[in-house]
């Protein structure tokens, strides 16, 4: 596949690419996103996303390499001068991917036969979110739950801290309501993580199919979530800090659940 050369950075493909890379309504609207580097495309590809345009740096890696990557879409080739300010990370692998979106939809999660779900309620950072994205990947749980967002599971942050795994599990995006209704008809029981009103998690038990669900970074879990669960469950903490971040918190939870399993 012959490549078309682009050196400028007023290219109207490398606009559109900057553009798609930090606007969320833009990635919504057009049911487009950004991935960069050979591990995160090929986990996105292997996941069934499909590249619609892809950038690489000769500098940087062999266009041999990139076999995999260039079925069904356009090659552009960038100088290194232009590839360094648009990869969205430092350390960079040569390679950029324009990929075509797919809803995520709570209809076509598959569960397993004693399910593990992790619901998340209008987390705000991108790294929290990739970061339990790849949590839920190391525990296999069977899907994430991304009520009400604050934060985009395409946006480059998300793809970046989960290394990929984000593609790996199974995602919706929904708001609160709709996932309380989807997990009551799978009866699935709901634990909510949180210091009030609550259990010590090691005394409960998440051997059964379970939703565990984590609130946002700044103000914890809204009412509607602690009127609707099965059990509350906390971490002890002993220092002056009352809680922890809540990536560090769905780490914990979710191997406990898997310890209890196993």
């Amino acid at each position: 596949m012959v490549a078309e050369k682009i050196t400028s950075a007023q290219n109207p493909r490398i606009k559109d690419l900057i553009l798609l890379q930090s606007n969320s309504r833009e990635r919504r609207d057009r049911a487009l996103f950004v991935v960069e580097g050979q591990r995160e495309l090929s986990r996105a590809i292997k996941a069934g996303f499909l590249p619609e345009s892809l950038f690489y740096c000769s500098s940087y890696i062999n266009i041999a390499d990139l076999s995999e990557f260039t079925v069904g879409s356009r090659l552009f080739e960038v100088s290194a001068n232009l590839y360094d300010k648009i990869a969205y990370r430092g350390s960079t692998e040569g390679v950029i991917a324009l990929m075509r979106m797919e809803p995520l939809l709570l209809k076509n999660i598959n569960l397993g036969d004693n399910p593990i779900v992790i619901v998340l309620e209008s987390l705000e950072k991108p790294g929290n979110l990739g970061a339990i994205l790849r949590t839920a990947d190391a525990c296999g749980a069977d899907c994430v739950l991304v009520c009400d967002p604050l934060a985009d599971i395409f946006n480059p942050n998300v793809i970046r801290a989960s290394t990929g795994a984000c593609f790996n599990v199974q995602c919706a995006c929904c708001t609160s309501e709709e996932a309380y209704q989807w997990l009551i008809t799978h009866n699935i029981s709901i634990l909510t993580a949180q210091l009030q009103d609550s259990s010590l998690y090691y005394d409960t038990d998440m051997s059964g199919a379970i939703a565990i669900v984590f609130g946002r970074e700044d103000k914890g879990l809204s009412e509607f979530w602690k009127e609707h669960s099965d059990a509350k469950i906390r971490i002890p903490m002993l220092g002056v800090c009352d809680s922890l971040n809540v990536s560090a918190s769905a780490a914990i939870l979710c191997f406990e659940a898997l310890r209890q399993r196993k």
